[in-house]
């Protein structure tokens, strides 16, 4: 496997506070990668620093070998990075399909004039961008529901709709903060399934979860952050039996409690 994402040293400073503080994270392609840690760590800081909605104090962000740390998040969207955020910001009274075409942006060549007039070269991008997000839409599990408003949906298909915006693009990594966050357990079980999708689609994940065991069944790697440092990377299993992430975050009965998880679900 190869580096996709990187940061270096990446550093965000809030007066005398060290958010995030020098964090050196690797994240490969074709892997499904977890932060974690507890309340305060900076995962969500880290998130911002990546995804360019925040400015690092020092370091850089590198996406397949690219320095992005001096591009604004939609610069680093058109070059493979999509986002989506712990609250659902969608578009609720635009319809499911409106929304996932609103992520398409960064597929539109046609300019103002062919826009205002219609030209064939216009008509014929806005035919194969629909056709984009009813791909995306079928992934998520939400054809049928392509000419509904966004406001009638549940609440995990809202999640998944979010899903969907952020995927019509076809990232090459795809952030998710905490996608599990006030799911029920079949709602967190379709998401799973929906993970395991888009890895397999050739998208490779980071994600902020606080749900424990969701990370340990999803994730290939796993990186924990404490007070802005990163004190542990490597699988799972690693994680739950490293000393310092015991401390600082599992704790000894979660650990077993996720060691006995991973024992029964074993093949």
């Amino acid at each position: 496997m190869s580096a996709l994402l990187e940061t270096r040293g990446l550093t965000r400073r809030f007066a005398g506070l060290l958010a995030v503080d020098s964090v050196d994270m690797t994240v490969q392609a074709d892997t499904v990668h977890a932060l974690i840690g507890p309340n305060g760590a900076g995962k969500t800081t880290l998130f911002n620093l990546i995804s360019g909605l925040a400015v690092p104090s020092q370091g850089s962000v590198l996406l397949q070998g690219r320095d992005l740390t001096a591009l604004p998040a939609d610069r680093r969207t058109a070059l493979g990075l999509a986002r989506t955020f712990q609250n659902i910001r969608i578009f609720g009274a635009m319809s499911v399909l409106e929304n996932v075409l609103t992520g398409l942006h960064p597929r539109r060549a046609a300019g103002l004039v062919a826009t205002v007039l219609r030209t064939p070269g216009f008509r014929r991008e806005e035919r194969a961008l629909v056709e984009r997000a009813l791909v995306v839409l079928d992934m998520v599990g939400l054809t049928a529901r392509a000419e509904e408003r966004a406001a009638n949906l549940s609440y995990g298909e809202q999640r998944r709709l979010e899903i969907a915006r952020a995927m019509a693009p076809g990232p090459a990594v795809l952030l998710l903060d905490e996608p599990a966050a006030g799911m029920n357990p079949a709602e967190t079980a379709a998401l799973i399934g929906l993970v395991r999708r888009i890895r397999g689609l050739g998208t490779t994940v980071l994600l902020v979860e606080h749900d424990i065991g969701f990370v340990m069944d999803i994730s290939d790697v796993v990186t924990v952050l404490n007070f802005g440092r990163l004190i542990f990377q490597g699988t799972p299993a690693g994680a739950r039996q490293a000393p310092e992430v015991l401390e600082a975050y599992l704790g000894q009965k979660v650990a077993a409690r996720l060691a006995e998880r991973a024992r029964r679900t074993q093949p």
